[in-house]
């Protein structure tokens, strides 16, 4: 998954598809330990496609901080 395809997703799409490859993931572990997994290597892409979500989840302000920092800007122009 691309980090386009990323910003593209709404928040909740977002968390949901975190939640889904997390469940992927820890599937893919699971076959790793009982010998049974196909593919081991979609495991190093499984955790850079989480890494991805949570870097933009991270990077983007929360819609509280936001409206705080933009309070905070209007006072400091009110008292110039």
């Amino acid at each position: 998954m691309k980090i386009q395809e990323i910003k593209e997703l709404s928040e909740k799409e977002r968390d949901e598809k975190l939640n889904d490859l997390r469940e992927e993931y820890f599937n893919l572990k699971f076959q790793l330990a009982t010998g049974k997994i196909e593919n081991p290597g979609r495991l190093k892409y499984m955790r850079r496609d989480i890494a991805r979500i949570l870097t933009l989840k991270n990077n983007q302000p929360a819609p509280e901080a936001a409206q705080a920092d933009s309070e905070a800007d209007s006072k400091k122009a009110d008292k110039k």
